[in-house]
């Protein structure tokens, strides 16, 4: 039967399931996080990382634990870059010609398959999804996010091999991100040609963040402030539009964008106020905690901020309340305190649900668990993709663990 589990497989998923109850249990507290687990945890990340770089740069892009599974080939040059970018941040742990090479190769099959520049505007550069890339029927275009994460992973590159990527190509993605952006600081989300170029047909919640994150970045490279402003205006826009709202987006990559801008908020010539980056920030904070999963200590799920144990939304959150940690004022103790809580717990989740040995060793599945019938989730298509690893799943847990061992360990 197509849906159907081999016995290597549950065995499998067994002893995740295992692990993470027992790491978990504990006499009323939260689960105890050690800096060895951790450790063990990240490089086994980034080891998986390092191996799914291919010869021409590019990744293994989505894999399935069950080999019943008929994996569809596509490829998303957006999570292409967000893998850089977590490379880029092990990197700085523990550098290596091998993930400098690897880090390079990766970089290289960007500029050279997607990174070009729109119609008739030879100053702008943008990253493009295109069908032979993705390997899918829809006509090439140049997503906000995507330039956005191509930006930031060019540059995490470049700190790592200083000169890889000439500043006037990172000017150039820059350029476009501005030239993608409204004058109330919103962004269009789409460059499509032969569609009247920007399009807002569909919109991201996460290409604003990640385009204010690549804007920052280069600033902090070329210090010029008409990036800085791009960024802390794009962030202005988020704020204001989320204000008064008693619940708002689960926005990390805003998070992340927000932990680079309060750093250079002297400088922002009135365009937005620290105050207002605290505020947004500690909304968005308490929307991921007000929404996340109450899950007993000791039970499989502990930790998960979804319940029906999918991976990705815990170690995206993680990221997003942990750069919120590193400014968030320190008056804001209760906030602090719970969030202190939360990432704990989650980061302890994320390393029970990584697989720890054979082929697939350091991968983080799409989910822990199979959903059952009774499940308002449960669909014969969300079982069938649980025991599936996709780069950015991988990616964005070693994110998170990384920035865990930085505040924490």
């Amino acid at each position: 039967m197509k849906y159907a589990m081999n016995a290597r497989l549950i065995c499998l998923f067994a002893l995740v399931l295992c692990l993470s109850a027992r790491k978990a249990s504990s006499q009323g507290k939260a689960p105890f996080l050690s800096s060895s687990d951790l450790e063990t945890a990240i490089d086994k990340a980034a080891q998986y990382l390092l191996r799914s770089v291919q010869p021409d740069g590019s990744f293994v892009y989505r894999v399935n634990m069950n080999p019943r599974v008929e994996v569809r080939e596509t490829y998303n040059v957006l999570r292409h870059a967000g893998a850089i970018y977590a490379m880029g941040q092990y990197y700085e742990l523990h550098p290596s010609p091998p993930m400098q090479t690897a880090l390079e190769k990766a970089a290289g099959f960007l500029l050279k398959n997607a990174v070009a520049s729109i119609p008739d505007r030879e100053d702008l550069l943008a990253v493009w999804s295109k069908p032979e890339i993705n390997l899918g029927d829809t006509p090439p275009q140049a997503k906000l996010g995507g330039t956005g994460l191509g930006l930031v992973a060019l540059l995490t590159v470049d700190q790592v091999s200083p000169g890889f990527v000439d500043v006037e190509t990172c000017r150039k993605l820059g350029r476009f991100l501005l030239y993608m952006q409204k004058e109330d600081g919103g962004f269009h989300s789409k460059y499509i040609p032969g569609e009247d170029g920007r399009n807002d047909d569909w919109v991201s919640l996460y290409y604003p963040g990640e385009a204010a994150l690549g804007l920052v970045m280069l600033y902090e490279k070329d210090r010029s402030a008409v990036w800085l402003h791009g960024a802390a205006r794009a962030i202005a826009y988020l704020a204001r539009t989320r204000s008064g709202r008693q619940r708002v987006e689960p926005d990390h990559w805003a998070l992340l964008a927000t932990a680079r801008l309060v750093k250079h908020a002297d400088e922002l010539d009135r365009i937005v106020s620290k105050e207002t980056l605290l505020q947004h920030a500690g909304q968005i904070c308490e929307s991921i905690l007000a929404d996340r999963s109450a899950m007993p200590l000791g039970y499989r799920l502990s930790g998960c901020f979804s319940d029906d144990g999918r991976t990705c939304p815990t170690a995206t959150r993680l990221e997003g309340l942990l750069a919120a940690l590193t400014f968030l004022p320190a008056e804001k103790t209760e906030l602090r305190s719970r969030i202190s809580l939360a990432v704990r717990s989650g980061t302890r989740f994320l390393i029970a649900s990584q697989i720890q040995s054979g082929k697939y060793a350091g991968g983080i599945p799409r989910a822990v668990h199979y959903l059952t019938k009774n499940h308002p989730r449960f669909s014969l298509a969300f079982n069938e993709r649980a025991s599936e690893i996709r780069i950015d799943y991988v990616q964005h847990a070693l994110s998170a663990m990384i920035q865990y061992k930085r505040q924490f360990l």
